[in-house]
């Protein structure tokens, strides 16, 4: 039998839903809508074949057709599995333990976060025992554009990418310092990329700032660490003061997120 090219996507399984289930995990790695003509030439699977399977996806909830009619995207079913996957990860009490130990050394409260559709969804957080906090609990979301974890997210994608996740959510201004001018986002999003950490100075709730890193260094990530905290505690210079602390925090995230020995599929 004739192998495939190497850049070709292996649509692989036993059965006609394990190969629904391998489509999906093609559809998933993806970052941007997508055609049937380019899963196609991604897959190597026949026009007829492809068109009923996403067929089958999109009635289950799956994927979602764009206005154009011939474009796909993840539907809301397949966002809301993700969600819970992340929010009840075996993995929980590892992270939370993380979580702890970041806010007994800095002070403050802090979150994990990952991006769900245009909007920042919190994972985990804990809490400060200060007495002045802002109380944000697991399963909130809040706007991409103006929280720091947020623009962590956006700068990870082209501009291209970024206008069309931000195209039908307008820049709505939560306080004065809201970025609502899509030039002025995107010039922050490229000092974001280029300094490897986020801040909300005020940008989503009056007299709230947090500094926020990616969890993993190697390609796309999905998941943020951040510390909050009222601005009159922690200023632009104090969150840069915490920013080490917060670095440890991820490394150790993402140790907890890579493959443990005997969970990393084996090569057929």
């Amino acid at each position: 039998m004739n192998s495939l090219p190497d850049d070709v996507a292996r649509i692989d399984g036993d059965t006609p839903t394990m190969r629904l289930l391998a489509l999906l995990e093609v559809i998933a790695a993806r970052s941007e809508v997508f055609s049937l003509q380019t899963l196609v030439e991604e897959t190597g699977v026949p026009k007829p074949t492809l068109h009923r399977m996403l067929q089958q996806l999109e009635s289950a909830g799956m994927l979602q057709r764009e206005g154009d009619g011939r474009h796909y995207s993840t539907g809301v079913r397949l966002r809301r599995l993700a969600e819970q996957l992340l929010l009840n990860d075996t993995r929980h009490g590892a992270r939370h333990a993380v979580l702890r130990q970041l806010v007994a050394e800095v002070g403050e409260s802090c979150n994990i976060t990952a991006l769900s559709g245009s909007e920042v969804l919190y994972l985990d957080r804990v809490e400060t025992p200060a007495p002045l906090r802002f109380y944000l609990h697991p399963g909130s979301r809040v706007p991409v554009h103006c929280s720091a974890s947020g623009k962590l997210f956006l700068a990870q994608m082209s501009p291209a990418q970024c206008r069309r996740l931000l195209a039908n959510v307008p820049l709505e201004a939560y306080t004065p310092h809201t970025l609502t001018d899509f030039e002025k986002l995107e010039a922050e999003l490229e000092q974001v990329k280029a300094q490897g950490y986020a801040l909300d100075q005020e940008e989503f709730l009056p007299g709230l700032r947090c500094i926020a890193v990616l969890v993993g260094t190697s390609g796309r990530s999905n998941m943020g660490v951040a510390i909050q905290a009222p601005s009159m505690r922690m200023d632009n210079a104090k969150a840069l003061h915490y920013l080490p602390a917060l670095q440890r925090a991820a490394a150790a995230l993402a140790a907890i997120e890579s493959p443990q020995p005997g969970e990393a599929r084996e090569s057929a």
